[in-house]
């Protein structure tokens, strides 16, 4: 029997996603996109998972792009079902807790997008990013002009749409597209690194810490600040506020509980 093409471990609070196709260099394929998916919803709803990390294994790639030979043969109808049941970017973007993508080697057109869609990226110097549909006659279509624009910038989005060059690991730092830099094999252990930071803190304040930050792409500025007070007095108004103002207080440390 052969591997799963996507594993899920859990250390403590901290789940690792693991994309298992290393042959492939972890190609998205429908399988594994489903896959990927029904790990977020696995993970959204386990109280005990406060953090959430995903990478590719193999020494070769994060993700190497869509599996271009599933598509080859598909009409533009049955393209367009594909793209509308796809729901894995949607479901990695909507993943209510912080999710770290840890990068390494080649991160290509959809990886790169499902890079897009994690909330943090740490890259280590071997990484290499890509939108590399328009070497196909296509564009991105799953974020990689929405999502990438949003993140860099339209002048960058448009350099690495309308181009097609891989972007090394520093440049990607550079320009924003990814948010830590470290030295090669080291981004899963910074990865873990950051997440057991995050999970020393309460659930509900990174969730709605997180729900707010993308309000900021999504509304104008005031409204965007009516949310964030909502937000706030959401999190002032729970256990958690609770406790953590009592422990600073007190001198000690909090003990969340998610509520």
């Amino acid at each position: 029997m052969s591997e799963k093409p996507v594993l899920i471990e859990r250390d403590g609070a901290i789940a690792l996603v693991t994309l298992n196709r290393p042959e492939k260099l972890n190609a998205l394929n429908q399988d594994v996109r489903q896959k990927i998916a029904a790990a977020m919803d696995e993970l959204a709803s386990d109280t005990a998972v406060k953090v959430a990390i995903l990478h590719g294994r193999g020494p070769r790639a994060f993700v190497a792009g869509a599996d271009v030979a599933e598509f080859a043969s598909r009409t533009t109808s049955e393209q367009r079902d594909v793209s509308e049941g796809r729901r894995v970017y949607d479901a990695v973007a909507e993943f209510p807790k912080p999710l770290i993508a840890a990068i390494h080697g080649f991160c290509v057109g959809g990886g790169c997008e499902l890079a897009l869609a994690c909330d943090l990226r740490v890259a280590d110097r071997t990484a290499q990013f890509c939108q590399a549909e328009i070497r196909l006659g296509l564009i991105p279509g799953a974020g990689g002009t929405q999502r990438l624009a949003r993140l860099v910038g339209t002048g960058q989005a448009l350099r690495m749409a309308l181009i097609g060059d891989n972007i090394d690991a520093v440049e990607a730092y550079r320009i924003g597209l990814v948010e830590f830099l470290v030295e090669k094999g080291q981004h899963l252990n910074k990865a873990k690194e950051l997440a057991s930071k995050m999970a020393h803190w309460s659930p509900v304040a990174l969730r709605l810490a997180k729900q707010a930050v993308h309000l900021a792409l999504e509304k104008p500025l005031g409204e965007g600040l009516d949310h964030e007070r909502e937000l706030f007095l959401e999190a002032f108004d729970s256990h958690d506020a609770r406790e953590g103002i009592r422990a600073f207080i007190e001198r000690r440390k909090p003990d969340f509980k998610g509520r």
